[in-house]
């Protein structure tokens, strides 16, 4: 017999037909005449009740399926008369494939904390609510994909090791294939790479964006959806050395398309979620995060405000004069913290703020540059309770002004020629933006600690499974 997932059997119309399932036991509970199977196979978070007839299986065969273990089932589906689920199996045979030793099995019908069930990332997948953040993530990429292809845009693959560091921070993962107890260094103490695997420094990715420039100067509009990593010694609920960014580049877009195209994305990953997910993000809410369903409305019945960096600063002056304390100083060109932003859009405007015209000290040299000489066309998408979700700007077309913002952001030319090429030859307008993948799945599931949403978290001192 064909197996069905416990998905579809919910959506089944029809009783009393025969039926296999397989999947692991969530728990098992009765009396010496029957037992209740909860069982579930990860395509739902609901699980399906098995009923099973002691008599029939005898109480030997059946002490192996607990908690933990797998199992196939044939049996008859048929309504159920007890509360709690709508249909249930009675079955009719049992298999068992794996057992799981109740006394060292870890995850027994209890209450477990995040932090125990981070130190079993092998296993929390099969917890309700780690299967409930997967599936959303899975939905989360497709509604990606989807989103870029009905418009037209190219996937484009930017290389994982890379020559350059295009934020400029030098907090890069090193990649390299020499001795390290022997290295070879110059007059100076400089390592030599002549005779790595590359013949030069190399580093694990912090962003595609740099040649995802490149091939929106040739395809149009493309964008690039892979891992990045930085090797940033924070250990915060925020940040991960290895995570999924989404980063589109767009020729001939200004920043006000740039803006438009972040709203409608954003909106459109939300929509999906909701109408995809409804059941693991109603389960989130009820478990997790009471505001969860309403804060996902909030920015799908909004329109986002367009403010300048300038008149933020300016509210955020003015609500400090009137005694709101914020822990960090409000002055013209500072790097806000997500205390001021979130101000911004919960207290202030009661909306998601898309923040505009950064000075240009603190934002990356490859910017488009505003009249003004202060200040560049950035843009920061700011949402409740986590700040900043997306930054991307209208990026510097002309040569000059790039090469100049290049050299005191102190890149060496050595290192973008390439990219410089992009304006020697048929410059264009263009623009782009970057979502850290983890950072909408931490608004889209209600989580709070950003290793609760990846698989397999890397964090400094923590490289495990």
């Amino acid at each position: 017999m064909a197996r069905t997932k416990i998905k579809d059997i919910f959506n089944l119309q029809t009783y009393d037909i025969p039926l296999n399932v397989k999947g692991w036991v969530r728990t098992r509970r009765g009396s010496k005449q029957v037992n209740f199977i909860a069982l579930n196979d990860g395509s739902t978070i609901h699980n399906l009740q098995v009923v099973v007839n002691i008599g029939q299986f005898g109480e030997e065969y059946l002490k192996p399926v607990t908690t933990g273990s797998c199992i196939s089932v044939d049996g008859k589906l048929v309504q159920s008369q007890g509360a709690g689920q709508t249909v249930e199996l009675q079955a009719e045979k049992i298999r068992i494939y794996g057992t799981a030793d109740p006394a060292s099995y870890p995850l027994q019908k209890k209450g477990h904390s995040m932090e125990f069930l981070r130190e079993i990332a092998h296993l929390r997948p099969r917890t309700n609510t780690f299967g409930a953040i997967f599936r959303i993530r899975h939905h989360m990429a497709m509604a990606i994909h989807t989103f870029f292809h009905e418009r037209g845009f190219f996937y484009f693959h930017t290389p994982i090791i890379t020559g350059s560091d295009c934020e400029g921070a030098g907090e890069v993962f090193k990649v390299t294939t020499m001795d390290l107890h022997d290295l070879k260094k110059d007059e100076n103490g400089e390592i030599l790479y002549n005779d790595d695997f590359f013949g030069k420094q190399t580093n694990l990715t912090v962003s595609g964006q740099l040649e995802g420039e490149l091939a929106a100067m040739a395809l149009g509009e493309i964008y690039t959806f892979g891992p990045t990593f930085r090797a940033e010694n924070s250990n915060t609920p925020r940040h991960l050395a290895e995570f999924w960014m989404i980063e589109p580049e767009m020729a001939f877009y200004e920043i006000e398309d740039n803006m438009q195209l972040a709203e409608d994305f954003i909106k459109y990953c939300i929509r999906w979620a909701l109408k995809y997910c409804a059941d693991e993000i109603q389960f989130l809410n009820e478990r997790f995060d009471k505001e969860l369903t309403e804060r996902l409305h909030f920015v799908l019945d909004k329109r986002f405000i367009r403010l300048t960096y300038s008149e933020g600063i300016r509210i955020l002056e003015d609500a400090a004069a009137k005694n709101r304390k914020f822990e960090y100083p409000v002055y013209w060109g500072a790097d806000l913290a997500a205390e001021h932003e979130r101000y911004l859009v919960e207290e202030h405007f009661k909306c998601p703020v898309i923040l505009t015209d950064y000075p240009k000290e603190i934002k990356s040299f490859y910017m488009k540059q505003n009249d003004d000489g202060k200040t560049v066309r950035a843009m920061d998408v700011l949402f409740p309770k986590i700040g900043e979700i997306i930054g991307g700007s209208q990026r510097e077309e002309d040569y000059d002004k790039l090469l100049a913002r290049a050299k005191e952001a102190g890149i060496p030319d050595k290192d973008i020629w390439w990219y410089m090429d992009t304006r020697r030859f048929g410059t264009a307008p263009h623009s782009g933006f970057g979502l850290g993948f983890e950072r909408l799945l931490l608004f889209v599931t209600g989580m709070t600690n950003i290793r609760d949403v990846i698989p397999f978290p890397r964090t400094p001192n923590n490289a495990e499974f």
